[in-house]
């Protein structure tokens, strides 16, 4: 199976929906930040969500997703770019106890100040558009919950969400209705399209979303329903970090902290923590940092 998300429409319920798999894209970052199970698991659920959500972005930017936990886990976050590159990680504390079937409310809220937080970040390129941060206290026993709750809250159209996740692919369905002047309004020829469409929705199984093909997956839950499937849309993992952006932080640590840190341990090594590379700097490579940006060497002068 392609990593994507597959979009459809029932036209006549006004309910649009999309699946996603990530199978490729998905090992990559675990294969990079090793993880207990159950971190991994629902790290890779919200990266199927954040799929689901991103792949209907408007504009050129990226969706971000977090929870802040106070549990075990200080951090999920993914992000999500319109042009289908993604990248997620997580934070387990230092010493933190991590149980093999820890539910999520217990990694992340075991003392009720999880919060939830969705940041929409147009590129610099896109006119007219600036980032939009919703943050919400953390609610819900699972990933598709808190999302739910979100979408709730923020007066979002009506969603539901399927989520499952494994060692080897993270895997979502969306279903969502459309506004009120569709099909799904009175008189519409069927108006009770989104209960049924939940219904239908609920009998998935954690094996089956993990194992269908969209299609097949289309074909078992819907068929009997009028579908007009989009084509895919592809994703894939992409970490942004480089050693240029890395020498721009140290460069605004100033001169006099990098030093510091080179007197105190011989060298600087920052790794990224969506990708795990590691971008290293000795003394020389701290003298060049500051002599570039002073504009003063000799390639500046000549």
């Amino acid at each position: 199976m392609k990593d994507g998300v597959r979009r459809f429409l029932v036209r006549d319920a006004a309910v649009r929906g999309e699946i996603v798999t990530l199978g490729r894209a998905w090992r990559e970052v675990i294969a990079r930040n090793p993880l207990p199970t159950p971190v991994q698991d629902r790290l890779g659920e919200l990266s199927a969500a954040a799929a689901l959500l991103g792949a209907t972005l408007k504009f050129d930017g990226s969706l971000v997703l977090q929870i802040h936990g106070d549990g075990p886990v200080a951090l999920f976050v993914v992000e999500y770019r319109s042009d289908g590159g993604y990248r997620a990680t997580a934070k387990v504390r230092e010493g933190a106890q991590v149980e093999p079937l820890m539910p999520l409310p217990a990694l992340v809220d075991a003392h009720g100040r999880g919060r939830f937080v969705v940041t929409l970040a147009p590129s610099g390129d896109t006119p007219g558009q600036s980032a939009w941060q919703g943050i919400v206290p953390f609610e819900g026993d699972t990933v598709a919950a808190a999302l739910e709750r979100y979408m709730e809250r923020s007066e979002q159209l009506p969603t539901r969400m399927w989520l499952a996740a494994d060692g080897e692919r993270a895997a979502g369905l969306l279903l969502q209705r459309l506004p009120g002047d569709g099909p799904q309004a009175a008189g519409a020829p069927d108006a009770d399209g989104w209960q049924r469409l939940q219904q239908l929705a609920d009998t998935v199984t954690r094996d089956e979303l993990l194992g269908l093909t969209p299609d097949e997956l289309m074909r078992r839950l819907f068929w009997q329903e009028s579908l007009h499937a989009f084509d895919a849309r592809g994703c894939r993992f992409e970490c942004r970090c480089t050693r240029e952006k890395v020498s721009d932080m140290l460069r605004m640590l100033g001169r006099d902290e990098v030093e510091a840190i080179l007197a105190e341990r011989g060298g600087i090594e920052v790794r990224c923590e969506y990708c795990n590379q590691a971008y290293r700097f000795d003394l020389v490579d701290s003298v060049a940092l500051f002599h570039a940006a002073t504009g003063t060497s000799s390639t500046a002068r000549h």
